[in-house]
């Protein structure tokens, strides 16, 4: 396998460095954070250079790349110190392009190059997280409507999306999953805010639903196929949540880096101490497993090569070794790192969460393992 990139995939990534060195956009990014705010400006900045358009078909006018491009890209705008876990939406046309009806995709697809936040899926409630077998959210038909009652929580994004696919269980056969395309400004839906330890820039809330009237033509993709489409698409979001921990080490790592080789102490950089070097060498060799694992699991999935574990397994490795580069890079920077606003303590927050946050550690654990096992039954 070569990772080397193609002069037009490096052409892209030296478009996001050069973005990303056009300005100070930490304090930007504290600001957002502190606020609990979407970056736009940022995201509509690296839409403008086609973000949002890698892993669109060239036929919806996108760039139709593959997700080796999309690997180059989380590593440029991540080692450069960006949030991309508020950009998990924009690589995700897949779902709706084969599921969406042609009224659902016209009203997502007008979002391309915008880089406001569209849509996100809502499944966990407060009785449904891992498992979905006491999951309460029902609809019911009634009159030529269709209305949609219950309670999701830990909802990323939806705060601020215009649309939410809801999973919800026919309230006449409670074993049919199906989602609805919810237009979040009808009545009867009320948000309720989460504060969070990380991911601050990306909203978190309680969703209600009071008897909201949808359509039949509010269905997203075929009725009961709700579960089965949930499981189809995770391996995307898992592979983009195990690119975010890397680009965040990467940074983190290099920002350390810097501070050892300037930090005096005894006469001597802090970076010549031996105990320094060891945190030093540790840190590279998960980076360097961080970013093999990743490109030959994108170079496995653009070849049809894709295990059912492979993304698990990126998440879970991913979640876990970034945070013990970014908490040796804590050590290091010591004091400057503790206190003030500096943007590794960002990381060391946001880095926590993720191992929650897209599929618990222990779910990817049963599914990487479950896999592994699988080719020797």
């Amino acid at each position: 396998m070569d990772f080397s990139l193609s002069e037009d995939q490096q052409l892209m990534v030296d478009g996001f460095t050069e973005l990303m060195e056009s300005r100070n956009w930490e304090k930007y990014f504290q600001e957002c954070d502190e606020r609990s705010e979407y970056p736009q400006e940022w995201v509509s900045a690296i839409c403008e250079l086609g973000f949002d358009q890698i892993l669109l078909p060239e036929e919806n006018g996108g760039l139709g790349a593959d997700w080796v491009t999309l690997t180059a890209a989380y590593e440029a705008l991540g080692r450069a110190g960006g949030p991309t876990y508020v950009l998990y939406q924009l690589p995700c046309w897949d779902t709706v392009l084969r599921e969406g009806t042609e009224e659902q995709k016209e009203k997502i697809l007008s979002f391309v190059g915008t880089g406001k936040q569209m849509l996100n899926y809502a499944m966990t409630e407060p009785s449904a997280g891992s498992s979905w077998d006491d999951m309460r959210t029902t609809y019911t038909r009634k009159d030529g409507k269709v209305y949609l009652n219950g309670h999701k929580t830990f909802i990323t994004s939806s705060k601020y999306v215009p649309y939410l696919v809801v999973m919800a269980r026919d309230s006449d056969n409670m074993e049919t999953y199906t989602e609805w395309f919810v237009d979040m400004s009808l009545p009867g839906i009320t948000k309720e805010p989460l504060h969070k330890l990380g991911l601050r820039m990306d909203s978190c809330c309680d969703i209600y639903f009071d008897n909201v009237e949808l359509r039949e033509e509010d269905l997203f993709g075929t009725e009961g196929n709700g579960f089965r489409r949930g499981v189809a698409d995770f391996d995307l979001e898992r592979f983009l949540v195990a690119l975010t921990n890397y680009g965040q080490a990467y940074c983190a790592f290099e920002d350390a880096a810097r501070y050892a080789n300037q930090r005096v102490q005894g006469g001597q950089a802090i970076a010549r101490h031996q105990l320094i070097q060891l945190k030093f060498a540790d840190m590279k060799v998960a980076l360097t497993n961080m970013r093999n694992m990743l490109y030959e699991i994108a170079w496995k999935h653009d070849n049809g090569l894709l295990g059912r574990g492979d993304c698990s397994m990126a998440k879970y490795y991913c979640a876990h070794a970034a945070f013990e580069v970014v908490d040796n890079a804590l050590q290091v920077l010591a004091g400057v790192g503790i206190t003030g606003e500096h943007r590794v303590q960002r990381m060391f927050r946001d880095l926590r969460v993720d191992r929650v946050s897209g599929g618990t550690d222990e779910m990817m654990i049963l599914t990487a393992g479950r896999a592994a096992l699988k080719e020797y039954r």
